[in-house]
């Protein structure tokens, strides 16, 4: 059996589809062994592709973009995320509420997890005409650092991951305002990508990786709730139950979890809300950052059968 070995930014609930594969041997059923480790600080990820601790990383498509033309080669190749399951959480009543009414306010926006949260949503409030300097945006500090200060009374909203959101509003302090995933449009949220001078060694295993993941990300989006409840509390065990349960039902009644195969014009749209940002100098192309063989020959396997 061959081995495979992934760094990831986090341990979260947008990577369900991964975790399912392995429960169910999916990864097996391809004759691979995939070991996961979820890395803190997540830019370890980054120190494990260099020593070949791992072979793949799991995180944002905004690190490869950051990373495009420098020395550091990175190259994507299948996506575990097609939306951002992301939400912004409002005190009180969040009937009716829209971008404009952050204007004047202050924005919790983490960043100690990476720079996604505050660029999306700054993305998302210029594609809504409003410019985000209208806006008060705290920045730089961990989820649950913000969470307890959030709590506490600092700021009017907070950026947060679905899983955070749906805790906040089960335990009645805030309220889920804006669901990205139904506003946001698609989005390579979370990616797999890997050393570029390692592709051709690798690629057969990624191929059976996507295969996989494939099936997983199928699964999870058909099968009862109540079938994944084991595998949520095995993972999340200090997560009630409940909470787990209402913020995978949104996920996957979104198009998150739709497909491995990264939308061309969803990846362009990306790099120009990092451009936007000054994230990176210029918005790398599709093509620059992600090689669709992999995704390419799941489809060419599916046609002939």
């Amino acid at each position: 059996m061959d081995e495979l070995k992934i760094s990831a930014t986090a341990h979260g609930l947008n990577y369900l589809p991964e975790y399912f594969a392995a429960d169910r041997g999916l990864f097996a059923a391809q004759d691979l062994s995939v070991t996961a480790t979820a890395k803190d600080p997540w830019t370890g990820v980054l120190d494990d592709l260099d020593s070949g601790a791992a072979d793949i990383a799991l995180g944002g498509l905004w690190v490869p973009g950051m990373y495009w033309g420098t020395p550091r080669e990175l190259t994507v190749f299948a996506q575990l995320n097609h939306q951002f399951p992301k939400a912004l959480v409002v005190r009180g009543d969040a009937e009716g509420f829209g971008w404009a009414d952050l204007v004047g306010a202050t924005v919790l926006a983490p960043g100690i997890g990476g720079s996604a949260p505050y660029a999306f949503t700054a993305g998302l409030i210029r594609e809504a005409g409003l410019d985000p300097a209208d806006m008060t945006f705290l920045r730089d500090l961990s989820t649950p650092m913000f969470v307890e200060l959030f709590e506490a009374g600092l700021g009017d909203a907070i950026v947060l991951d679905m899983t955070t959101a749906q805790i906040l509003q089960d335990r009645g302090s805030g309220a889920i305002a804006i669901d990205y995933t139904e506003v946001g449009g698609l989005g390579p949220n979370s990616v797999y990508y890997l050393r570029t001078d390692r592709y051709d060694e690798l690629a057969d295993r990624l191929v059976r990786f996507t295969t996989a993941l494939e099936q997983a990300m199928r699964a999870v989006r058909t099968v009862p709730l109540a079938e994944l409840e084991p595998l949520l509390a095995a993972h999340w065990p200090g997560i009630a139950t409940e909470t787990l349960l209402r913020s995978c039902a949104r996920i996957k009644s979104s198009g998150t979890w739709d497909t491995v195969r990264i939308d061309a014009g969803a990846s362009d749209r990306w790099m120009r809300i990092l451009a936007q940002e000054k994230m990176v100098p210029t918005a790398p192309a599709f093509a620059d950052l992600i090689d669709t063989r992999v995704v390419d020959s799941l489809e060419l396997a599916r046609a002939a059968h």
